[in-house]
């Protein structure tokens, strides 16, 4: 007997009502209880109403093996499709914890290749939501298959489209090696955790006793280990952040720069930063507070806030262009660069570059950190990364040094030298190959040799105030036309808004190449 219409579309609604309960709602309702949304309800909430399409809802695993063929729900663990946020079209998967704890399996796996497949293609953020306790024991090597599937999308999408991770449960194994290789890494306080060996491990092999909130919890991650860039509160915090970030990145690398409606005048002055920059260049003011009378709204979005703080990162739009912000922060370590500050800048102006966000540079650096620590540590090699991600952009690059510029680090920062577009400073720039104390104690010290006390005080003090009139100061370069413009604090919103304005249609065509070596 053929089945009515009716009763087929009564099925389907029976099919869709139990897709949509994953693993039941006893599950669901432990996922509550442990402060988490269900795969589901986080798509919901970080989407635009009512633009959600699923792909492959009804896909179900095939395997046979310790008896796996007795449970089975339909979508096989994960949720994957399309919709919007904030009207832009994303790509984006689900892990559904209350399915096997959200273990990968190849059906698995193969649904979210497909989903980064139609992102690549297509050319749209992907986003993964994270919620899994690693492979599917039960399917062996097809399960670590997937993973490699996977990781090897990672790859082809990087510098294609943006890939964002939000980590809202463990992720744990290989499993970290797909967000580990995506752009920016959201993880919720408490509630999501990242580690390739859990503690039992840790334990057994080097006897240390240590939990998974300190092993790799969130804290760990934005604060020690610089692997995620975003830190939140709940679960609400991190889908709202998300979706933040999302309004500051294009679609893809094939977008170009345009400029958005803008409320906030870009002759606003910056009176604030008439006097800001404090004179003594050995006393410590904040750079955040520049940046934010810089940008449109005071709307500042700062990526790795909590980790190498001596360098700040993030996002803002000035005169309505987005552009990705680097600036030393005088007030740790007095902005000197280091290992980590390197690497963390490095590859937030690589992703910029990737994708066409011009870059602002707020300078204000002594040099590199000295000490073993640092240079046992590899600063060479570090140091070389940031050099080589800003000579490699192709970007709008804007340049202001607000004090000091010293040595090395000078050329590093978006110098002229390589090939920054335009380079500012302030009337309290200082360009020199080191500072004025320690440039006396090398050029002059035959000059000092012998004298003590006051002599050598008053002598001192002579030769470093001479020194300083001629080297501490932005002239030098100016002349030699290493700075283009020397400013006044309180015009810099205007001045870099114009620039900005002049350049967002820079083409620069580099050698042709499979790639670089940058120096990892």
């Amino acid at each position: 007997m053929a089945f009515t219409n009716e009763e087929k579309r009564s099925y389907l609604q029976e099919q869709n009502q139990q897709a949509r309960l994953g693993g039941g709602e006893a599950r669901i309702k432990r996922q509550h209880d442990q402060g988490k949304y269900t795969a589901l309800e986080r798509i919901e909430k970080l989407l635009d109403p009512n633009s959600f399409i699923e792909f492959d809802k009804f896909v179900k695993h095939n395997c046979t093996s310790f008896g796996m063929e007795k449970t089975q729900y339909l979508g096989d663990g994960v949720i994957t499709g399309i919709g919007k946020i904030n009207g832009k079209q994303v790509a984006l998967f689900s892990q559904d914890f209350t399915c096997w704890g959200g273990a990968l399996g190849m059906a698995y796996a193969k649904k979210i290749c497909k989903i980064m497949d139609f992102a690549i293609e297509n050319k749209i953020p992907v986003i993964g939501i994270n919620d899994s306790g690693g492979a599917r024991i039960q399917e062996g090597v097809e399960s670590l298959a997937g993973y490699a599937e996977i990781f090897h999308r990672n790859v082809q999408a990087s510098g294609v489209i943006p890939q964002i991770s939000l980590i809202m449960g463990p992720c744990a194994g290989g499993a970290v090696y797909s967000p580990a290789m995506t752009d920016f890494i959201f993880m919720v306080d408490k509630t999501s955790y990242m580690f390739v060996t859990g503690p039992e491990v840790v334990k057994t092999v080097t006897h240390e006793e240590v939990t998974k909130d300190e092993l790799g919890g969130a804290s760990t991650h934005n604060e020690k280990s610089g692997v995620a860039h975003f830190l939140c509160s709940d679960e609400d915090d991190c889908l709202e952040r998300a979706r933040e970030l999302l309004s500051f990145l294009p679609s893809g690398n094939f977008t170009k720069i345009t400029q958005e409606k803008n409320n906030d005048s870009i002759n606003r002055e910056n009176s604030k930063l008439k006097d800001f920059v404090p004179v003594n260049s050995k006393k410590p003011y904040d750079m955040k507070e520049i940046i934010m009378e810089i940008v449109d709204n005071n709307h500042f979005l700062e990526s790795q806030k909590d980790f190498a703080k001596n360098i700040i990162c993030g996002f803002a739009r000035v005169g309505g262009y987005k552009v990705g912000i680097v600036a030393n922060q005088p007030a740790i370590l007095a902005g000197c660069l280091d290992i980590d500050s390197s690497t963390k800048a490095a590859r937030f102006v690589r992703f910029c570059d990737a994708f066409n966000i011009p870059l602002l540079t707020l300078v204000d650096v002594p040099g590199f950190l000295p000490g073993t620590t640092q240079e046992y540590g590899g600063i060479i090699r570090h140091g070389a990364k940031l050099l080589y991600a800003f000579s490699e952009a192709t970007v709008p690059m804007i340049t202001l040094i607000t004090r000091k510029a010293y040595g090395g680090a000078y050329d590093v920062m978006a110098s002229k030298h390589i090939d920054a577009d335009i380079n500012l400073a302030y009337p309290t720039g200082e360009i020199a190959v080191m500072g004025a104390d320690g440039a006396v104690n090398i050029i002059f010290r035959n000059e000092l040799k012998g004298l003590e006390g006051d002599a050598f005080d008053k002598k001192k003090a002579e030769l470093v105030e001479n020194y300083e009139k001629e080297f501490a100061n932005p002239y030098k370069a100016a002349a030699l036309g290493y700075v283009d413009e020397v400013i006044y604090p309180e015009q810099t919103r205007t001045k870099i808004a114009q620039y900005l304005d002049f350049l967002k249609n820079k083409d620069v065509q580099r050698p042709n190449r499979k790639h670089g070596n940058i120096p990892l």
